[in-house]
């Protein structure tokens, strides 16, 4: 790597041997609008493992279970047990006030009554469900913005499953389950996959794919939430697990799948195209697998295996 590659590069939080011992596995995982590390912990005796895929995302709960979600900012650390989880959870995103949420990526319909099943729950600051609701359907990847906003970029069951929001391939939610916000025809095409999200400041980032023969490729939309602005660039790289935005810079990460290395490419925005102006192979701690990277506001978290490092664009 280059001396500013190995610089902008941090390590932050590794799972403590006390807990590996206790059997406790470090499972789902989000960063907070003011850079606070949450993780959830559960123990072994609530889990079973899946042969694919490889890595933590392999481990699945028996519903219901009991976790422990662990807040890192700084060198405080802060424990809490969260009881009685009714969901298998694919996502972890904080919100304001302490509250977090957990998310389900799949939802199903009750043909019946004619409703998505919730899929969502938010949790108080003491691990106590306060609300839950749907989100759509088949959900890659999501992020929450500093005011409490829930973003979502689906996958093509949920595109094509007849869940209206998901349908749109993205989306905007608030904490009690309403959309807010959707493309209305906005995008340069219609999205086929979502990839990975990130926040920079007052705007969203949600990165995604499309399956086009002319128009296809992966894009970078970002999004304004108080005005409802929408720009939409064209990835410097195809279907990144990371991105992080400072300005006109960015930093992109593309996985090894299940080994211990990444390609970190940093790109520069001109008028309205991203340049690639480095890659390199970053030799990582840890195993990288799906839902490996989230950006806040120029900074792109990447978990590799235990151990959590922070990337700066």
């Amino acid at each position: 790597m280059t001396a500013r590659s190995e610089a902008s590069v941090h390590h932050v939080w590794r799972l403590p041997a006390a807990d590996v011992m206790r059997g406790r596995r470090a499972l789902w995982w989000s960063v907070g609008p003011a850079g606070e590390l949450a993780v959830l912990l559960v123990h072994r005796r609530h889990l079973h493992r899946s042969h694919y895929p490889k890595g933590w995302v392999g481990w699945r709960p028996d519903v219901p279970f009991t976790g422990e979600l662990v807040t890192v900012a700084g060198q405080e650390e802060r424990r809490i047990p969260v009881e009685d989880i009714r969901m298998r959870p694919s996502h972890l995103a904080l919100l304001p006030d302490s509250r977090f949420l957990l998310v389900s990526g799949r939802t199903f319909r009750d043909e019946a009554e004619g409703l998505w099943e919730p899929n969502a729950v938010v949790f108080s600051p003491s691990g106590s469900p306060e609300a839950a609701f749907c989100i759509g359907d088949d959900i890659p990847a999501l992020v929450t913005d500093a005011h409490g906003g829930i973003w979502t970029a689906y996958g093509d069951e949920g595109i094509y499953g007849g869940h209206p929001e998901s349908g749109a391939g993205l989306a905007g939610w608030n904490t009690q389950g309403q959309a807010t916000w959707t493309p209305k025809g906005r995008l340069p095409d219609h999205p086929l996959q979502g990839c990975t999200a990130a926040t920079e400041g007052e705007r969203v980032w949600l990165v995604w794919y499309s399956g086009s023969s002319d128009k296809g490729g992966t894009f970078l939309t970002r999004i304004t939430p108080s005005t409802g602005d929408v720009t939409s660039y064209r990835s410097p790289v195809p279907r990144p697990d990371g991105l992080a935005v400072r300005g006109n810079r960015a930093v992109l990460t593309q996985r090894d799948h299940n080994k211990r290395s990444v390609e970190l490419v940093r790109a520069e925005l001109t008028g309205d195209t991203w340049a690639v102006t480095s890659r390199r192979r970053l030799r990582v701690p840890g195993r990288v697998v799906i839902h490996c990277g989230q950006g806040r506001d120029g900074s792109l978290w990447l978990r590799t295996g235990d151990t959590w490092l922070r990337v700066e664009a």
